[in-house]
């Protein structure tokens, strides 16, 4: 099928599709989303589209990647439209997405990201870069100044190479035209993740100017957030069964599931959209949310991640259907539960019956393989602190440390079956050559402990922690991780 999603074949999709219903042409672009990808359309994009069909016409996004052009091919040729699916069981909602206007690769035309960012129409600039783009040391929370992008965008901000770089650029021209500064919000699974994004802009502004330093730290704004919605990567079935069910082809779809949050803490440098209205919650306290869901939501997505890649078992939902692995999630929540001080608010026993409905929801076709990308730089937020945590009260972890030994069983790159697989992580050169001559899983345990990076030092010496990891880790090697969810 060769046409594409556009505005003027809006006009023909069925009936039951849900199209913009304001006028494209009166929105003006008051948000700035660096790093385009699905989960940023299924989320954010969805509520500031609402905001659109709500009649404030001030919240149209221009989406920067910051990689390929894959996401621009996708929406321009589309005038920046796109599905959003929606599926629970046999159910199927089908929304058309008329926020985005245009895409723009920061590579290829890092001058176009910075008007974007200075332009006096642009209020809030949203983030979704993975933890890896905040060019943060994991160990010291230090903006990465051995990284070459930030060491050139250290020296001069001609043409920004980085997320921080690209913000101070904005930044200093608004300073200089008079405007106030943005509110810049990180949408990333990271703890304290405004204070991290603040860290490195605020790193970024002194090295070039401290009169922009001190200004955007008097007048901008970084508020902390949570953010939840499962959206699994879209495939070429879906884009062709979805072709089938428009009558036109859309290349930019995503899928999701019903249940999204957004909680935000209440702290803005100037307008924003009436959040209240739209679903989102605004509060003073995002930390005790985000600790509930990067601990149970995304700890256990790791887990069942790398022990059902290791088994050979493709699908979140088919990990869920079997007993053992829904006594492996049960215990390790029961295990971050009491790590917990939950919010006025969140009921933690419905938050974990919802949760494992979620998993469950096989319409979803979640990946244990997407989930498992990006190991290193997860693992502290999602398993280590609860981990340090229980630790510190004296409690032992097993469920949470099987989590771990799991993910280093991964680093080995076979599964059970002896099948190969890439290891999708930043560091995974790093631990590759930790693991290059270990004999034994006690020397491979030691040796992935070593890497500062991911596993704080404290932790990583502790021997009751070294202990049980290197006992997990011989079972998964020796009977794989099947056996070692029976085990436990």
């Amino acid at each position: 099928m060769s046409e594409r999603l556009s505005q003027a074949a809006t006009a023909d999709l069925p009936a039951a599709v849900e199209t913009p219903g304001y006028d494209r042409n009166a929105v003006t672009q008051g948000v700035v989303h660096l790093g385009i990808g699905a989960f940023h359309r299924a989320h954010q994009a969805a509520v500031f589209d609402a905001a659109l069909r709500a009649g404030d016409l001030r919240w149209g996004i221009t989406g920067v990647s910051l990689r390929s052009g894959s996401v621009r091919d996708q929406l321009n040729p589309q005038d920046g439209l796109y599905s959003l699916v929606v599926r629970e069981g046999d159910q199927q909602d089908i929304r058309i997405i008329g926020a985005v206007d245009t895409v723009v690769v920061a590579p290829e035309d890092p001058q176009a990201v910075v008007a974007a960012l200075a332009s006096p129409d642009t209020h809030i600039v949203t983030l979704t870069v993975t933890e890896k783009g905040y060019k943060l040391d994991p160990a010291t929370g230090r903006l990465r100044d051995d990284d070459a992008d930030i060491a050139a965008d250290l020296q001069s901000l001609a043409a920004p190479h980085t997320v921080p770089g690209l913000l101070v650029a904005g930044l200093a021209q608004r300073k200089a035209a008079g405007l106030p500064p943005f509110t810049a919000i990180s949408c990333d699974n990271l703890p304290h993740n405004g204070q991290r994004l603040r860290k490195a802009v605020m790193t970024m502004a002194r090295a070039h100017d401290k009169a922009l330093a001190d200004w955007i730290e008097a007048e901008g704004a970084f508020p902390q957030t949570m953010v939840d919605r499962i959206v699994p990567a879209t495939t070429d079935e879906d884009i062709a069964a979805l072709a089938e069910t428009l009558g036109v082809e859309d290349r930019g779809m995503v899928k999701t599931e019903p249940f999204t949050q957004w909680v935000i803490e209440n702290r803005f440098a100037g307008p924003r959209p009436d959040f209240d209205a739209l679903g989102v919650q605004l509060t003073d306290a995002v930390p005790p949310w985000e600790d509930a869901k990067l601990r149970l939501l995304n700890g256990s997505h790791s887990g069942l991640a790398y022990l059902g890649g290791l088994a050979g078992i493709d699908f979140v939902h088919e990990m869920v259907a079997r007993e053992d692995a829904r006594r492996f999630v049960e215990t390790l929540w029961n295990e971050a539960e009491v790590t917990l001080s939950p919010p006025p608010g969140l009921d933690i026993a419905a938050y974990r019956a919802e949760l494992m409905a979620r998993f469950a929801n096989s319409a979803l076709q979640h990946r244990t393989r997407q989930i498992a990308i990006d190991g290193s730089q997860k693992l502290p937020q999602r398993l280590l602190a609860t981990i340090a945590a229980r630790r510190e009260e004296g409690l032992a972890s097993p469920a949470l440390t099987l989590a771990v030994a799991a993910w280093m069983r991964w680093q080995g790159g076979t599964d059970d079956a002896g099948k190969p697989h890439t290891v999708d992580d930043p560091l995974a050169d790093r631990t590759a050559a930790a693991l290059n001559g270990c004999d034994t899983a006690e020397a491979r345990v030691k040796a992935l402990l070593a890497i500062n990076a991911i596993f704080p030092t404290e932790l990583a010496a502790d021997q009751p922690f070294r202990s049980a990891l290197t006992e997990w880790l011989n079972i998964l090697e020796t009977d794989g991780a099947l056996v070692a969810m029976a085990t436990l």
